[in-house]
């Protein structure tokens, strides 16, 4: 039976956050790493640089095993791999070509496994269900996992990717090269503005790579329907 926490235990609780600046403290907050990150959206939207850049600035603080169902160890990834600069983490970020649940599994149970896992993306990982997704989760809960799917009409596609939606920590939608952010780690402070992941595309999609104006009153919003989720 699990631990019923009193109020004095949970006043008297520590987390271990890290210390993001930035960018990446602007849009995501002073996080633990651990839990569950979502990130979707549509093809060609810069999910895959965004992604590689969270790897890189993740490496910081714990080791990256990138996961790359979809692309795999291919001409592709390898040059978004070395367009982001990957050679700059060194070995604290290592890809994964298309490895099964089941291997991942037994991979993690190793000693010295890595602490954050990225996982692009769940629709390529045919057969999974929503247990398996919680058996992984809570087998290692003191890791981070990041999940990455597709979109379908402005959501995360597919029944598995909508339930992980409700259980992420961190909500990341991608499009036209910003990734739009909705973060439990966010406070009136920091945390919750657009990620610009590529200047010149978001500039020709959006017009423009500036603070959207009204960027306080869409944080204020995400919070919003963040509290009704939890």
């Amino acid at each position: 039976m699990a631990r019923a926490y009193s109020s004095a235990n949970i006043r008297s609780a520590r987390f271990k956050t890290v210390d993001f600046d930035g960018a990446w403290l602007a849009s995501i907050g002073m996080p633990v790493l651990r839990g569950t990150w979502l990130i979707y959206g549509g093809s060609g939207s810069g999910k895959t640089s965004f992604c590689l850049q969270l790897a890189k600035y993740l490496s910081q603080f714990g080791r990256v095993l990138y996961n790359s169902l979809e692309q795999g160890l291919s001409p592709t990834m390898q040059a978004a791999w070395i367009a982001g600069g990957m050679d700059e983490a060194g070995r604290r970020v290592k890809l994964l070509d298309r490895e099964s649940y089941d291997e991942l599994f037994e991979r993690l149970a190793k000693r010295q496994s890595p602490e954050i896992v990225i996982i692009d993306s769940i629709n390529y990982l045919r057969g999974l269900r929503l247990c398996d997704y919680q058996l992984l989760s809570q087998r290692y809960r003191k890791k981070l996992f990041i999940i990455v799917a597709h979109e379908k009409g402005g959501e995360p596609k597919g029944a598995l990717a909508q339930a992980i939606r409700y259980d992420a920590d961190v909500k990341i939608r991608v499009e036209g090269y910003r990734a739009m952010v909705t973060s439990r780690y966010a406070t009136g402070e920091i945390g919750g503005d657009d990620y610009i992941i590529w200047d010149e595309g978001a500039n020709a999609y959006w017009g423009t790579t500036a603070t959207d104006p009204t960027q306080r009153d869409r944080r204020k919003q995400r919070k919003e329907i963040e509290i009704n989720e939890s």
